[in-house]
């Protein structure tokens, strides 16, 4: 036991503390307070305390775990809510009110509630790290599966069916002549990464139902993304919308440094969704971490550890998981006022000279794995970190940093979120390293070269930029009408297929193929209104086809509906341009 020498807001430093170790969890003053060890001299320990310091006092005494700071990971996962450190926020509420109180401690893990667990092995089978004991059905959508903990092999002495709490046994194993007891529940520390068989190159899509994202700029499922920009462009709408329909099978949500109104939109809204494909709450596939901007700083850390580890746990069952983590700037401007405290030589704009590595010690969690286990069992955790970099400032350090590690850019522009066009991911700043790589699930579930009509489409509203610098010029009249064709159709792109409304029923999710046959109908637009154009229609009668509205509407229609309408309008297109060249040819030979 040591006690407090020297106290510097979440930093304290503890004398007494010989045979310490580096991450150990520590209970600090009288009130038990929850802190980790960050570093260690000589009798000397330096601790970042999880929780408020104020009226703590040097003397009071610092008492070691043995223990690294860990997550509990078992059934009941699933739906809740936690703070960084994995304490149940629902529980503690209940103990002590709306305002949480300094040194309330609370199991993450229910002790009493009772899971029907149901073998998956039988008595004398050998068992191997990874190894699926047994399941628990958590919700209707999420079958738990109990697993083998790594480091842990041995023959099945005895396992139970029956209704368990999560720290009974239920399974023993016997190794070497020793036995062991395993019950329903692993603990984990946050700060080492769970162990895999094999990392491999992701392959598929994550499919979000932002057009935007899965048709220009897609992520792939164990791949890593970054969302910077600045105040007001989008960021936590965008996360909010990836975490309601991207098609994982489980979602860990971060709320890290953000405003609490933006977390309890969140925590508001999830539950009265449905998953379009259970049709049960999103809740029932989701866990929430909230620690919020009026919430000790030191936790951010912590909560962003905590929930890659649990997001590991369930990637370690064969699920794919999304990880949305809502600021990474904020966990970053965490690490640069305890690093002042502790007086660290600063890096860049003050931030710790160890940013970098932090940020990719993160982001390299992520990926597409086969998992610990004797059967072929594969899983994947997909990292999407919002950025938000001071006055929309991309060349600042978190940015910077972040861009070298992630493999997909999502820029957010502050001018079109002015013009209210969202998402507000900028077509030509963005990018994605993984269309080569999910290039061959849109040929083989559709059949159709998705890759060529991507490009075009981008190379238009490339052309489109060019041509914008020529109008600021000359104006628009000075344009040769096959250019003034082009604009006409990037600007159809632009609103009627990248721009999409969160909050309409119909236009907040896209599925894949609807998004496909949508770009396929603008593409062909694009083509015969250049066409045309060549052949001397005037783009002011190119603007006038009935069948421009429809397209316009396409994006807020059903998608049965719109499969319905897909191929009248592909039809109508063709008639109506060619009415348009046969009344152009009328008119010369006339």
């Amino acid at each position: 036991m040591g006690k407090i020498i020297r106290i510097t807001g979440p930093a304290i430093i503890a004398d007494g503390m010989r045979g310490s170790e580096m991450y150990e969890l520590v209970r600090v003053g009288e009130e038990g307070l929850m802190g980790e060890i960050i570093g260690l001299k000589g009798d000397q320990a330096i601790i970042q305390v999880y929780e408020e310091t104020s009226g703590i006092k040097p003397g009071e005494k610092v008492e070691g775990t043995g223990r690294p700071l860990s997550v509990e990971l078992g059934p009941g996962l699933i739906g809740s809510i936690y703070d960084g450190t994995q304490r149940p926020l629902t529980v503690i509420r209940s103990k002590v009110g709306d305002m949480i109180k300094r040194g309330v401690f609370a199991q993450a893990l229910d002790r009493s509630k009772k899971w029907k667990f149901v073998p998956r092995v039988e008595k004398g089978k050998e068992v191997v790290e990874g190894d699926i004991l047994g399941t628990v059905r958590e919700t209707k959508v999420v079958e738990h599966r109990i697993l083998v903990p790594p480091g842990i092999r041995g023959k099945v002495a005895d396992i139970s069916e029956g209704s368990f709490t999560v720290d009974e046994p239920v399974v023993t194993l016997e190794t070497d002549g020793q036995k062991r007891s395993l019950s329903l529940m692993q603990v984990w520390p946050v700060r080492r990464a769970r162990p895999i068989k094999k990392k491999l190159d992701p392959s598929q899509p994550l499919i979000s139902g932002q057009r935007v994202i899965d048709s220009f700029f897609p992520v792939a499922k164990g791949g890593t993304a970054a969302i910077p920009g600045g105040f007001g462009t989008g960021k936590t709408v965008m996360l909010h919308q990836l975490a309601k329909w991207t098609d994982a099978d489980i979602v860990v949500y971060i709320g890290c440094g953000e405003r609490g109104n933006e977390m309890c939109d969140v925590l508001v809204h999830f539950p009265e969704l449905k998953d379009p494909r259970t049709g049960e709450s999103i809740m029932k596939r989701t866990v929430l971490i909230a620690n919020t901007s009026n919430m000790p700083v030191a936790a951010r850390e912590a909560g962003v550890y905590s929930g890659i580890t649990i997001a590991e746990y369930f990637r370690d069952m064969g699920y794919d998981v999304a990880l949305m983590a809502d600021s990474t700037s904020r966990w970053a401007e965490a690490m640069r006022e305890i690093s002042g405290r502790l007086e660290e030589m600063p890096g860049e704009e003050g931030f710790p000279a160890y940013l970098a590595s932090r940020l990719a010690e993160f982001y390299e969690r992520a990926g597409y794995v086969q998992t610990l286990g004797s059967d072929e069992r594969y899983g994947s955790v997909t990292v999407l970190g919002a950025v938000s970099p001071p006055g929309g400032d991309f060349y600042e350090p978190v940015t910077q940093n972040t861009l070298r590690i992630v493999k997909v850019f999502w820029a957010l522009d502050t001018g079109l979120a002015d013009r209210r066009h969202f998402p507000a991911i900028h077509w030509l700043n963005s990018y994605s390293l993984y269309l080569d790589a999910v290039e061959g699930w849109w040929k083989e579930n559709f059949g159709e070269n998705w890759k060529a009509f991507r490009n075009e489409a981008v190379g238009m509203l490339q052309q489109e930029a060019e041509l914008e610098e020529i109008v600021k010029l000359v104006g628009p009249d000075a344009l040769p009408e096959p250019e003034k064709a082009v604009l006409e159709a990037a600007r159809m792109m632009r609103e009627d297929f990248l721009q999409q409304f969160a909050f309409h029923e119909v236009d907040t999710y896209c599925p894949a193929k609807k998004q496909l046959n949508m770009l396929k109908l603008v593409l062909k637009f694009y083509r015969k209104a250049v066409e045309a154009a060549k052949a001397g229609v005037p783009v002011s009668e190119i603007g006038k086809i009935p069948v421009k509205e429809k397209i316009a509407n396409m994006k807020r229609m059903p998608e049965e509906e719109f499969e319905r309408e897909y191929p009248r309008m592909e039809k109508e297109l063709d008639e109506q341009f060619a009415s348009l060249l046969e009344k152009i040819k009328a008119e010369v030979s006339a």
